[in-house]
């Protein structure tokens, strides 16, 4: 019985302690966690910049990053792509269609 109240009470402080990290990294710091003096884990503050609360969801749930830096649009166009003569590609198309693919 006295191990489980110890246990509530280590949990208790674990809590409290990490609802300090929390305050600080929500104030811009970053916090460097350690175990036996040994760095382990970083907690960094969250910035959404000009993000949506739909990308901001997506980023807590795992399945999207926030850009690094705005895309340039003018770059993405200059990409050199792949040339297909005209008419081939339709012809292509249309044989994986058949194919059931």
């Amino acid at each position: 019985m006295r191990e489980r109240h110890e246990e509530r009470e280590r949990r208790g402080a674990q809590k409290n302690r990490l609802s300090a990290y929390l305050s600080f990294a929500r104030s811009g710091e970053e916090i460097v966690i350690r175990d036996r003096n040994l760095p382990i884990a970083k907690l960094i503050p969250f910035s959404t910049g000009d993000a949506d609360e739909d990308e901001i969801l997506l980023v807590a749930a795992g399945k999207m990053r926030l850009p690094k830096s705005p895309l340039d649009a003018d770059a993405l166009w200059k990409i050199p792509t792949g040339a297909v003569r005209s008419g081939r590609s339709v012809d292509a198309l249309l044989k994986d269609r058949e194919e059931g693919l």
